[in-house]
């Protein structure tokens, strides 16, 4: 992080305040900031920053944020959309292969120096759903291209397209689940969404399906999902965002063979911090063109 902001600092001095690096008794540089850029934004020190035109959220998802006191005080939000895309779709493309490979299996027996043959599969061949076409969903299509797989999207708008071979809308979510042999999900946690895979998706899934969610843990029904897992109604799940989160110690999914928990870092690489320092300097830029010939990047709501 301190590299970012220092990256960040140099490019635009004096300019931008990084809730990252300030430690609470430098927090009154916010009241003089025109842009603040951090994960949150207290109410508190919201009510102190008295020239602020722009709050550069560092998450994809602003859900946290006080939106209704930014509106109010004519704040203009942007998000991190997309700089965790390329790592997100990589892992996703990781644990698609872990199951189809069976590496999962291999390695557990690796530690115990158990040589047993383990019969895997191609992933060549099988369907991916992909619910949500944004930046990480589009990525992960992207890089399925050379897989010979056939890609199935599923998205808010279908009219819209997709780069999938077919696409569908969320009413019509169970046609694309019968079939499937991947899911990923990739979408925003919204009111449709919660909770969007419950026990009749997964019911709707072949017992031979793979569940991958790296979009917000509440998607995904846990306790059905847990079900699903320990009667073989599902072949397994890779989850880097659970619900609960953090994932208690004593939580079942800890000990179900078929479950791979990472703890929602999908996307942290070293690289998205470069991408995250150029979105803010581009619209810092834009800020300071008073023509307003450039547009703002990732805007979540204007001020």
């Amino acid at each position: 992080m301190r590299d970012y902001a220092d990256e960040l600092a140099a490019r635009l001095p004096e300019y931008t305040v990084s809730l990252a690096r300030t430690p609470d008794a430098e927090r009154a540089l916010v009241r003089a900031a025109p842009v603040v850029t951090g994960n949150d934004i207290d109410r508190d020190l919201l009510d102190r920053a008295e020239s602020l035109a722009l709050f550069a959220c560092t998450f994809a998802g602003t859900d946290h944020l006080p939106l209704d006191a930014l509106a109010e005080r004519g704040v203009t939000v942007t998000n991190a959309s997309g700089i965790h895309a390329p790592g997100i779709a990589e892992q996703v493309l990781g644990s698609l292969l872990t199951f189809a490979r069976r590496l999962h299996v291999s390695w557990e027996r690796n530690r115990r120096g158990v040589w047993r043959h383990v019969q895997s599969t191609e992933l060549k061949g099988s369907t991916v759903t992909v619910v949500g076409l944004g930046a990480v969903g589009t990525a992960v299509v992207d890089r399925l291209a050379g897989f010979e797989v056939e890609t199935i999207g599923v998205r808010h708008s279908p009219e819209k397209g997709a780069p999938t071979d077919h696409v569908f809308g969320y009413d019509a979510i169970h046609e694309a689940l019968a079939r499937t042999d991947y899911l990923v999900l990739a979408c925003p946690l919204t009111d449709v969404t919660r909770h969007l895979i419950d026990g009749d998706a997964l019911a709707t899934l072949e017992p031979s399906s793979v569940v991958v969610n790296v979009a917000r843990g509440p998607v995904v029904d846990t306790d059905a999902l847990v079900a699903a897992l320990r009667t073989s109604g599902l072949r397994g799940a890779a989850l880097d965002v659970t619900d609960p989160e953090p994932l208690p110690a004593d939580h079942p999914l800890w000990t179900l063979d078929n479950a791979l928990v990472t703890p929602h870092t999908a996307g942290h690489t070293p690289e998205h911090w470069p991408r995250l320092a150029s979105i803010l300097a581009d619209n810092v830029r834009s800020l300071l063109d008073e023509g307003g010939s450039t547009p703002l990047e990732n805007v979540v709501q204007r001020g």
